[in-house]
């Protein structure tokens, strides 16, 4: 008998993404590694720095799924609000965490020249009662868990470092495995009807379509994508997926096209 594998949704906070100014960065990367770790995304939201959203957004999210990732709001600017936001969200006292504090003071101290830890970055040693930091190589200042919300920052590096550092305590499933076929010349209202009877035949799972375009003749086709953590099931519905492109007239080939 086997079991559901957890799931997860991702909440991007920051107007400067809402606003086109930050390209955010952090989705596909967090998005492949909780794939492979067995937890499958379901939901990834944009959200602005306004307390009551975050809030909001928090504890309806934790609520339907096993795990909720943030990226952004904890640095030491005024619209850095996503931890005492969590706060809130969990109704637990924001306060400064001693131990981060003492590791972070330390840190600046030692650096050449010194650097001064002043009322800014003391606000990033300041965690939601109850947090449990994540620390990584890349700086002193954590991230933290609190329950099943994982509160990371928002640049890229380090957030990367921060939930490499959280995703061996992530009890995941089985991973998301993926197979992809694409062929030049083939679109996709040729193929849809019959990748519609390959998706019914393999309801557990989830079946994509990606058009391609490039310069050159015939200047593009279509990939097709199997995911699902059935190996056995991915690799029958990447061969019906082939099958189909070759019907359609196109030549199949493993992998995902090379654009340009």
């Amino acid at each position: 008998m086997t079991t559901e594998n957890p799931t997860a949704c991702l909440l991007i906070i920051g107007n400067e993404v809402l606003s086109g100014r930050t390209r955010d960065a952090n989705l596909q990367y967090i998005a492949t590694r909780l794939g492979e770790l067995g937890i499958p995304m379901r939901e990834a939201r944009v959200i602005p720095d306004v307390p009551e959203t975050i809030i909001g957004a928090v504890n309806e999210c934790r609520a339907r799924f096993t795990h909720v990732f943030t990226t952004g709001g904890i640095g030491p600017t005024h619209d850095d609000i996503t931890s005492e936001c969590v706060a809130r969200a969990f109704g637990v006292p924001w306060e400064v965490h001693e131990e981060t504090r003492a590791l972070m003071a330390a840190d600046y101290a030692r650096r050449d020249p010194p650097v001064e830890f002043n009322a800014a970055r003391m606000r990033m040693a300041t965690l939601p009662r109850g947090a449990v930091p994540i620390r990584c190589d890349e700086t002193s200042a954590p991230g933290f868990s609190m329950g099943n919300v994982h509160v990371m920052a928002g640049v890229p590096r380090i957030m990367r470092a921060m939930f490499e550092a959280l995703a061996p305590s992530l009890e995941g499933g089985r991973p998301v495995l993926s197979r992809a076929v694409h062929a030049d010349g083939v679109y996709e209202g040729t193929i849809a009807e019959g990748l519609s009877a390959i998706q019914a035949r393999h309801p557990s799972l989830d079946l994509g379509s990606y058009p391609y375009y490039r310069k050159g003749a015939p200047g593009g086709g279509v990939a097709l994508v199997a995911k699902g953590t059935d190996g056995a099931e991915v690799e029958a519905a990447a061969r019906e997926m082939a099958a189909l492109l070759r019907e359609a007239g196109g030549e199949a080939r493993e992998g995902e096209p090379q654009q340009g």
